[in-house]
């Protein structure tokens, strides 16, 4: 029927098939939301959007795993970007008493200080890797993550840029950032 919008349910059912336009619809329906929850949690807005990508990546990975029975597709969603933002807060909480514990007992380094010979190879090497990473991508997932990550527009500036819609440009960079990641995981 025209203008019948699908339920949440058949939404999940649809992403856990690889429906990019249901995955589209699902982020454009509770992305706000998460966000919100986020930069409640986190209070860094830069970093709420980064991990909202996050969030929805997972929900495109595991979406056959969402049960029904259990909670609504909303709540599911909110859980993992909850969950998401707990696990950032305490990764963040550890990191911040390390580097006390290690500005506290050690000396601070020269100014001319930098990675040395090895690092910088390896440094050299991951940007290649990643370089050939993001060339391998369809050109609009590539497009996106480009705009989003390297000239820093924000999604809806990306959106507007690139003359599609936002939900389109949110899909294109979590499709491509997980290809991203399988491309530089496999060995």
């Amino acid at each position: 029927m025209p203008g019948h919008e699908p339920d949440d349910s058949s939404l999940v059912r649809r992403v856990a098939q690889r429906d990019a336009a249901a995955f589209a619809a699902l982020y454009d329906r509770y992305a706000p939301q998460a966000l919100g929850l986020l930069c409640r949690m986190l209070r860094r807005r830069a970093e709420a959007e980064e991990l909202l990508q996050e969030v929805f990546l997972q929900v495109w990975r595991d979406a056959d795993r969402y049960q029904p029975g259990g909670a609504s597709p909303r709540g599911w969603i909110l859980m993992i970007a909850r969950s998401r933002a707990i696990d950032r807060l305490r990764s963040s909480g550890a990191r911040e008493r390390r580097e006390a514990a290690v500005v506290e007992n050690d000396p601070p380094m020269p100014a001319s200080a930098g990675p040395s010979g090895p690092e910088r190879i390896e440094e050299r090497e991951r940007r290649k890797l990643v370089g050939a990473a993001l060339a391998a991508l369809p050109a609009d997932q590539r497009q996106a993550i480009e705009c989003a990550f390297f000239q820093g527009f924000t999604h809806r500036e990306a959106a507007e840029h690139l003359g599609v819609p936002l939900g389109t440009v949110k899909s294109r960079i979590l499709l491509g950032m997980r290809k991203l990641r399988e491309a530089l995981e496999s060995p």
